[in-house]
């Protein structure tokens, strides 16, 4: 798989550091449209936020900080070794406001699923 932002250009998008930066590297970003990444529900809100942040205009001043979860579903378990493969779909994307679906497969069976809410806040 080819890689659309690596480590480093995360952490230039998000404020996370180890051991809680738990998204290594984004394998497609499709503006409008989805964003797939490779960890479950804080990677899903991590990989929401990258996506929101690449939406915004003077996003170096800005932070998504989640929110909330609705609809949040473990389909099967996940164990040490496992690449999850994560896809966040927007519902909702506002200045301030963010909603979105995403989903976790491992080897392209679903292992969870939530909508996953967000505010944007200045840095």
């Amino acid at each position: 798989m080819e890689t659309v932002l690596d480590t480093r250009a995360i952490q230039e998008i998000l404020p996370h550091r180890y051991p809680f930066l738990l998204v290594d590297r984004i394998v497609e970003l499709t503006p409008t449209m989805r964003t797939p990444g490779v960890l479950i529900l804080e990677a899903m809100a991590q990989v929401g936020a990258v996506y929101a942040l690449q939406q915004l205009e003077g996003r170096e001043d800005k932070l998504v900080l989640f929110s909330g979860i609705d609809n949040g579903r473990f389909r099967r378990p996940v164990v040490p070794g496992d690449t999850l493969v994560i896809t966040v779909t927007p519902v909702r994307v506002g200045n301030r406001v963010q909603k979105m679906h995403g989903e976790a497969h491992v080897e392209g069976q679903l292992a969870a699923e939530a909508d996953i809410m967000s505010v944007v806040a200045p840095r």
